[in-house]
């Protein structure tokens, strides 16, 4: 693909709605915004947000000027904020009609310490609202536009998806038009625009969660393409147990080569799961998101609806559903601490400590911090070269822990490999 500089110049030629020239891109690469700085120690994944698209898109016209619309939207920002979520996806459109009604949710989220990520989208891709079709190109001018005129709508750490499940609308979908190139390119010039924009206004945004299908993921998002989206395919994905869910993303990441949000999912949608109660629905989380926790290639997830759907975790009136301590289990975990010595408390480095979801490493202290879902018990296991296997459970996670670990008695064999491994790195003055 040609390659953009900083500042971009563009030849898009639009008549009649559809372009008769593709973008042209010269000059250096861009400057791409990250959307994040380190990611965060306190949480379990970089991304943790749930969605709010039927309120904050589906409803949009409803309530544009109603003040008293002010406090349904407080009330779901700060239910979602005190689960521990790090964004709330936003779904209202990008058009002018909708801006001030988008610039109420955003405030609402700041007010609740959340990054948003926008997933709204132009009306006219999937005929939204009355609004006329749109093409490929005047949703990459509209965008950019976008982006450039409201630069108060975005804060460092926000997300912004141009075009989700892009498959949707516009000309359609790879699956069914045989256009998987042409599919491509647009979910890459998108990248490269909205990037080199928030690049314009200093913002810190990530751009390149194009949200899809999963059929289409497994369709489009091959290694060069993931490769040109910034190592990260984000799927939109509702399958029937939680174990297809963890196979399903784990085949992406072999196949992608990349890293994956889980973009949206939730339960029960009835044509997959059928009819749950709230314990049946509670349960499907906590089994799927224990299954997605220890998929380390996962950074982020999505959960789609909060309120108003078959997947509410709320209702309408913010009674929560038992599927919200679940959540709230995942996305505030407990977080353990502590040291590792042998039985002389000399500290032991690179011990592996696994709690069955996540592993971790000591340092040269001994020490580690791991994080675990918020659970009645929690168990670790401890082991190191030369070692005996350590297992305990954690009774009290708030105060750091000290374990000694025994030296484990080698054979003959095994002793003769460590004194000569020992004699090689004296030799050579490797440790």
């Amino acid at each position: 693909m040609p390659i953009l500089n900083k500042n971009l110049r563009r030849l898009l030629l639009v008549a009649g709605g559809f372009p008769l020239a593709t973008l042209v891109f010269v000059g250096a690469a861009p400057f791409f915004a990250s959307g994040q700085s380190e990611p965060s120690l306190r949480t379990l994944w970089e991304i943790q947000a749930v969605d709010t698209v039927k309120y904050s898109r589906d409803e949009a016209r409803l309530h544009p000027r109603d003040p008293n619309f002010d406090a349904v939207i407080d009330q779901q920002m700060r239910a979602i904020a005190s689960l521990g979520a790090t964004h709330v996806a936003l779904g209202t459109p990008y058009d002018e009609e909708f801006l001030p009604f988008l610039e109420r949710w955003v405030s609402a989220a700041r007010k609740h310490r959340l990054n948003v990520w926008y997933r709204g989208n132009w009306s006219g891709w999937e005929g939204w609202y009355d609004y006329p079709p749109m093409s490929r190109g005047q949703h990459l001018v509209k965008t950019e536009n976008f982006i450039l005129d409201h630069p108060f709508l975005f804060e460092d750490g926000d997300i912004f998806t141009a075009c989700p499940e892009c498959e949707n609308g516009g000309p359609g979908d790879p699956r069914r038009n045989s256009d998987v190139r042409g599919h491509r390119q647009f979910l890459i010039d998108e990248f490269w625009i909205t990037s080199n924009a928030f690049a314009k206004i200093k913002r810190d945004v990530r751009s390149n969660l194009a949200s899809m299908n999963g059929d289409v993921a497994r369709l489009v998002m091959d290694r060069a393409t993931t490769k040109a989206l910034g190592g990260i395919v984000t799927v939109d994905h509702y399958v029937g147990t939680p174990a297809k869910l963890a196979r399903d993303l784990s085949d992406l990441v072999e196949q992608s080569g990349g890293l994956i949000v889980l973009g949206e999912t939730g339960v029960p949608i009835p044509d997959i799961h059928g009819r749950m109660n709230e314990r049946e629905q509670a349960l499907w989380i906590d089994q799927a998101l224990a299954e997605v926790a220890r998929l380390d290639a996962v950074i982020g997830v999505n959960y789609w609806v909060n309120v108003g759907g078959s997947t509410e975790l709320w209702s309408s009136s913010g009674v929560p559903r038992e599927g919200v301590a679940i959540l709230k289990k995942y996305f505030s975990p407990q977080f353990v601490t502590g040291f590792v010595t042998d039985a002389q408390s000399q500290p032991v480095r690179a011990a592996r400590v696994d709690s069955g979801y996540r592993d971790t490493m000591t340092t040269e202290s001994g020490f580690f911090e791991i994080a675990l879902p918020s659970d009645d018990e929690l168990s670790l296991k401890i082991a190191a070269p030369g070692f005996a296997e350590q297992k305990l459970v954690v009774r009290n996670p708030d105060e750091p822990l000290n374990i000694a670990l025994q030296q484990r008695q080698l054979n003959w064999w095994q002793r003769l490999w460590a004194r000569l491994g020992d004699f090689f790195r004296n030799l050579t003055g490797t440790d």
